[in-house]
């Protein structure tokens, strides 16, 4: 959606203004792109000031001009869409498969970079091999590596849901599939979710925002993070809550259900938090002044939700039960039991003292313990806050989105938000006790937030200042921005202009020896050893479900002594060894010495 300066001015002062107003919307699109070069307080400023002169561009035009710029005829045909509402949810969820898909040629297929990543990817090779885990493997120890448990099976220390989505994209010829079609899922799910709280033009428009930053400008897509499955679920449980007020059909508890279980198996604390604010309003609604027929509620909402949840619980319990031995037990319990000395919890003391098989491993875990004792103290609880905020707003409230927060106090009055901002309040008490946060952490109640930015856009366009639409002007250019921004980006990377590093997602030296030796005949074997500074969140020691079977197989250098027992059992293969280091440049990939 592009500004389209093309009115035909009738004074000095118009003449003068369209080229004006062209300047301005090549800077609002490219805005973003040097960003990184300024200070904190210009990156705000910047957009800020962009925006300003936007709308006062707009506001100098009479109202027939305004409508001469564009934007109408493009919002009336936005509203004829947004009333058939299954249509907008499907265009929203396609739009997102048709654009990120026709740049692959240009991007590539994302490859992991992070060791959460290639955890999800074992689970992803278990799952597409028709297993639920794997044995452990005899040798496990000089395959050690994080969020990966080896006894009493080899598999992901992560719930299963990601690894499912991931499995379905390699049965479809690459994991990253799967990643985009959750993508998609989650874009249009929270467009459902929008229809059920506000109008339908306003849940079109977020629908669209989602796309246009999360779907396609961000790690929730480019990459292999566990993010767009709980936004999905998040979002089909808070958009079955008003249908289920409003119309108690069973459909929607039944999908309220879906949305519980998928929560339950990719973001299992988050998800309760967020489930818990909707299963109190759901409570008070029950009982309250304006509650349904006590056989109609147990008919028509707890029964579906009963009969729906049983079976997907009972295949949770038994996924764990073949994991762990236990079906109460998560992977990820038995991983941090094993591991970590620090603990996720405020009020939680930590693990006593781990004895580690390598040091890299207890170097990163002692580091969690040092960040988990710090968040008890008041000065740690306060740096790591900011940290969460900041990390949260870099991936959510992409400039210039968060300047439609001025009309928040108006928002907060809404009484459409009273039960959104109980829900809110509830998720956000329970994130500031957990000593860690990444921006996925927040993925469940996405599409509350975008709930809360629709509604603060829907008070702002109300605005007038001066008897001119004030608060129209500052919606449309809020949003031309931000959309703009995002497909001058993709075109610019198109053309080869500006790399778009959001799609730059790999670890390439470690990409590079996977091809080198793929290009080798027989089977191999890498020896890794890291240098002091090599980033602890990235991992080398990484290998597939079948461990055995893989014509690479990556293992620790454990010194000349212990290698020779690794030696013995791998008798037919190449064994190399390589050093990994924070230089750009290439490593050197060496022959063992046997």
């Amino acid at each position: 959606m592009l500004i389209a300066c093309d009115a035909t001015p009738t004074s000095r002062f118009d003449m003068l203004n369209l080229p004006l107003c062209a300047c301005m919307t090549t800077l609002t699109l490219t805005h973003t792109l040097t960003s990184n070069s300024f200070s904190p307080l210009l990156k705000f400023l910047k957009p800020a000031a962009i925006v300003a002169i936007l709308v006062y561009l707009q506001l100098k035009f009479s109202q027939s001009r305004i409508r001469s710029l564009g934007l109408e005829p493009l919002e009336r045909f936005g509203q004829k869409l947004a009333a058939r509402k299954s249509l907008s949810v499907f265009l929203v969820g396609l739009s997102l498969l048709a654009i990120r898909s026709a740049v692959i040629p240009v991007s590539g297929i994302p490859q992991p970079e992070f060791h959460d990543e290639n955890s999800y990817l074992l689970a992803a090779d278990t799952f597409a091999h028709g297993r639920l885990t794997n044995p452990p493997h005899p040798m496990w120890v000089y395959f050690e590596t994080f969020h990966v448990i080896w006894h009493p099976t080899y598999m992901s220390m992560y719930p299963p849901g990601q690894g499912l989505i991931l499995a379905l994209g390699q049965i479809l010829g690459n994991p990253w599939i799967g990643q985009l079609f959750a993508a998609a899922l989650m874009c249009a799910a929270i467009c459902w979710m929008l229809q059920g709280w506000i109008p339908p033009q306003w849940a079109l428009l977020g629908g669209i925002l989602v796309v246009a930053r999360l779907g396609l400008l961000s790690y929730f897509t480019n990459g292999y993070w566990c993010a767009c499955l709980p936004a999905l679920g998040g979002a089909l449980v808070l958009g079955a809550l008003p249908r289920i007020k409003h119309h108690t059909r069973r459909r929607d508890a039944v999908i309220m259900a879906i949305g519980l279980f998928i929560l339950a198996n990719t973001r299992p604390y988050e998800g309760f938090l967020l489930s818990l604010g909707v299963a109190i309003a759901l409570f008070i609604w029950m009982l309250g002044q304006n509650r349904p027929p006590v056989r109609v509620s147990l008919a028509r909402i707890v029964l579906p939700l009963v009969l729906t949840l049983a079976p997907l619980a009972a295949w949770t319990g038994y996924y764990y039960y073949r994991v762990t031995g236990n079906p109460f037990r998560m992977a990820y319990d038995a991983n941090r039991e094993t591991y970590s000395m620090g603990r996720y919890f405020i009020w939680q003391q930590p693990w006593p003292q781990k004895t580690y098989h390598h040091a890299r491993m207890q170097a990163k875990y002692e580091r969690e313990l040092q960040d988990a004792l710090a968040y008890k103290t008041l000065p740690g609880f306060i740096r790591s806050a900011g940290s969460k905020l900041f990390y949260f707003w870099q991936t959510y409230l992409v400039s210039p989105l968060p300047f439609v927060l001025i009309a928040l106090p108006c928002a907060a009055r809404d009484r459409r938000l009273r039960v959104p901002w109980m829900i809110a309040a509830i998720f956000v008490t329970g994130l500031a006790v957990e000593v860690w946060f990444l921006p996925h952490y927040f993925a469940p109640a996405a599409a509350l937030l975008f709930l809360v930015l629709m509604q603060c856009m829907r008070h702002l366009r109300q605005f007038r200042w001066r008897g001119q639409p004030a608060g129209l002007a500052f919606v449309r250019a809020v949003s031309v921005i931000y959309i703009g921004t995002v497909i001058l980006r993709i075109a610019l990377a198109v053309t080869h202009i500006h790399p778009e590093h959001e799609w730059q997602h790999e670890d390439m030296q470690r990409a590079s020896i996977v091809q080198q030796l793929k290009n080798l005949p027989g089977d191999h074997l890498i020896l890794v050893s890291y240098s002091p500074d090599f980033d602890p969140d990235r991992e080398w020691v990484y290998n597939l479900s079948n461990i055995d079977a893989s014509k690479i197989v990556w293992a620790r250098d454990m010194g000349p002594e212990k290698n020779r027992e690794l030696l013995a059992y791998y008798p037919t293969r190449q064994f190399w060894m390589v050093h990994a280091n924070s230089s750009p440049a290439p490593p050197r990939l060496e022959p063992y010495p046997q």
